[in-house]
């Protein structure tokens, strides 16, 4: 092995496009996982990743915890209750040529060596193009499903799931039934079902779903199961997480048994020895991707043996025994009818593409972005051209180019608007040199300040569960938010001047009773949260409880220079920047005045029970998740004895907490020699401190 290169400190230019990249990324997660109302293709999307993994592989501290590379789908909606899953569900990363697929070959072969390797076997399935659901069967009886959420924490959807019919209430069987299995796959709607929901919500005058992926999951995150139990729902599970009560010794075998508990698996998965075997299945499924019941964007190959991927192991994000590879996107052409414009929740502009609507890759399409002005002159587009579309990983649909041969004279150039078309606000670059306009009406540009409502209610921020999207549409058409600085001090007779809050007698409605309980609540919410909620760049869940542990309260982060923020660990000076920026503007420090005035407390105020200070003056991380401990509670627990829970391993790191499915921060903590805890030693700690762990501490590979 040759030496191992020393990454670059990051220049300021290294910075602002990590920033920007991670800004686009986290929005488009948003827009997928949480909306469903995807804004960007999908090979889009892989192509900006692949441009921020290359800039955090080559600088030096640009790769975070809230790094998009370091994440797993998105965060849970408010809908539904959370539920923290038994064992981490990863990601996959993914190939789009044989090169990438057989580079993922020789790094396990080079791993644990080629008999191994050959060994284990290769199962080949399609990968399923739907909503990722964990099953959890206690005693061979359904006890809860849920979304992937973020990977630790999904959304309960239980209630929902039970109306699917392929999903057994009860596994049954001549085999044993573990105690306890955790059963992983994938929620969605056939093509055929697709087209008769869209039918039927056009009928109704509503608006149809985009793909048979929106579709499944706008229909499992109902509130009513009934409306779920309408749309006739696949599953077709794809994995297993934990399982008690029996021994697993392949994923093939794992299957065998699902099979015959009555759980629903692919009928095209095949178990094959070699590479040749893998490229005749992804040959033959690219030629008949559209035979199959549901829609599917790529194959999906897997090491079988259970053993050769204990031993393989995962990234933060991924296993290293997987690996998804993704068909080409198909194309079609359509007529390009107008380019519009829409505002974003940060104020970017997007042109996009109006057209005659089109089937590509199983789904009707009728709109695709186009990024920015520069992106459409890039592409040469014409309003009137006919135009190549694909559907990019055969989920968003994206303008590939004019069709140049079929102008007929009658095209014109599109020029872009000079004013928002949310609040009518001249457009111009956040700065010298930017592809991007904006609208720099931040404070009050109704689609900006739409979004950051729904935001600021989410799980991560403030759950307001009741402060939805029609929720801020009507705050909004009735006049009674100027900004989110009003919304505490809302009150019934406020709510009752928009009709979304009123009965037909006029009164307040269960929907604005709630509202007021839910804000009520929220006032004393963790300091944390109220800075995720707060829309500072940059500032997410991942960072937020590092700023609270270190200021305590917003007067104290309001105060703090760029220096002492950049001095807290796990900063840097980008985001220390960025929240010195956000206070000096007078409206959005008036934000922080307001909510203090309605009652908010902003603050980590003693806990009522004074827990002793075991940990005072320490620094730990965690890493991987911890059976009984969400993320915050984790926080939580280390910040009221008196420690630092830390986003990032360093030098100063006292512990890591290593749970299951641990990431980079392990390897990172490998590397610099860091004392080392499991979950067992880590109750030690916080009960007694660190000279009770001395002989439970691992250090690097002892």
């Amino acid at each position: 092995m040759g030496p191992v290169s020393t990454p670059e400190e990051a220049t300021p230019q290294a910075r602002e496009r990590h920033a920007e990249l991670t800004q686009i990324l986290d929005e488009a997660r948003w827009r997928y996982h949480v909306m469903d109302a995807p804004t960007i293709a999908d090979a889009e999307f892989d192509r900006l990743m692949v441009e921020l993994v290359e800039l955090e592989e080559r600088y030096a501290g640009l790769r975070t915890p809230d790094s998009p590379s370091q994440q797993v789908g998105g965060p849970p909606s408010a809908t539904f209750a959370p539920v923290t899953h038994p064992a981490r569900m990863l990601s996959l990363d993914n190939a789009f040529s044989r090169e990438e697929v057989q580079r993922w070959w020789d790094r396990a072969v080079r791993e644990l060596g080629a008999e191994a390797i050959t060994r284990s076997q290769l199962l080949c399935e399609l990968k399923v193009d739907g909503l990722a659901i964990d099953l959890v069967y206690e005693d061979g009886r359904l006890a809860r499903a849920a979304t992937r959420g973020d990977g630790t924490t999904g959304e309960d959807v239980t209630a929902n799931i039970r109306t699917v019919r392929s999903i057994p209430h009860t596994l049954t069987g001549d085999g044993p039934i573990p105690s306890v299995v955790e059963i992983r796959g994938e929620v969605f709607l056939s093509v055929e079902e697709f087209t008769k929901v869209n039918e039927h919500l056009v009928e109704q005058g509503k608006a149809p779903f985009a793909n048979p992926r929106n579709s499944a999951a706008g229909s499992l995150r109902q509130k009513d199961p009934r409306v779920t139990a309408s749309r006739n729902l696949g599953f077709v599970a794809h994995g297993i997480g934990v399982v008690e009560g029996i021994e697993l010794d392949r994923l093939s075998q794992a299957y065998d048994l699902l099979e015959g508990w009555g759980v629903p698996t692919s009928p095209h998965r095949r178990l094959v020895d070699s590479l040749d075997q893998v490229w005749d299945y992804i040959d033959h499924f690219g030629e008949h991707r559209h035979s199959v019941e549901h829609e599917l964007d790529g194959v999906v190959l897997k090491l079988d043996s259970r053993s050769v991927q204990d031993q393989l192991g995962t990234t933060s994000r991924a296993p290293r025994w997987a690996i998804a590879y993704k068909y080409p996107p198909e194309e079609v052409t359509t007529k390009l009818l107008d380019i519009r414009v829409a505002v974003g929740r940060t104020g970017r502009v997007t042109p996009y593409a109006v057209m005659e609507p089109v089937l590509v890759a199983g789904s009707t399409v009728a709109r695709a972005t186009l990024h920015n002005a520069g992106e459409v002159e890039r592409k040469g587009v014409l309003i009137g051209d006919t135009v190549v579309l694909r559907k990019a990983g055969d989920v968003i649909p994206e303008v590939v180019g004019p069709v140049a041969e079929l102008r007929d004279g009658t095209e014109r150039r599109f020029v872009m608007a000079t004013h928002c078309p949310s609040c009518g606000t001249e457009l111009r670059p956040e700065k010298e040199g930017d592809a991007d306009l904006r609208c720099p009406n931040q404070r009050s540009c109704p689609d900006q300040l739409r979004d950051r409502l729904f935001h600021l209610a989410s799980r991560q921020a403030l759950d307001i569960e009741s402060l939805g999207e029609r929720a801020a549409d009507a705050l909004l058409s009735a006049g009674l938010l100027v900004d989110e600085g009003d919304l505490f001090d809302l009150t019934a007779e406020d709510l009752v001047r928009a009709e979304f809050f009123t009965t037909k007698d006029g009164n307040l409605s269960a929907n604005g009773t709630k509202l007021l309980a839910n804000l009520e609540q929220a006032k004393t919410r963790p300091f944390a949260k109220f800075l995720v909620a707060l829309s500072i760049r940059h500032v997410g869940k991942g960072v937020a409880p590092d700023l609270a542990a270190a200021f305590g309260n917003i007067e104290a982060l309001r105060a703090a220079s760029e220096e002492e923020l950049a001095a807290v660990d796990g900063i840097g000076a980008t985001l220390a920047a960025a929240v010195v920026e956000w206070f000096a503007e007078p409206w959005r420090a008036a934000i922080v005045d307001k909510w203090l005035a309605a009652g908010c407390v902003m603050a980590d105020a003693p806990s009522e029970e004074q827990w002793p200070q075991t940990l005072a003056g320490l620094s730990i991380v965690v890493t991987g998740s911890l059976p009984g401990w969400t993320r915050d509670q984790l926080t939580e627990a280390i910040v009221a004895r008196g420690g630092k829970s830390s986003s990032s391993v360093s030098k100063k790191t006292d512990f890591v907490v290593v749970g299951e499915s641990a990431g980079s921060k392990y390897d990172k903590a490998v590397a610099l020699r860091r004392p080392m805890l499991d979950a067992d030693g880590f109750a030690v700690l916080l009960e007694d401190g660190p000279d009770a762990v001395a002989d439970r501490v691992r250090v690097g590979e002892d």
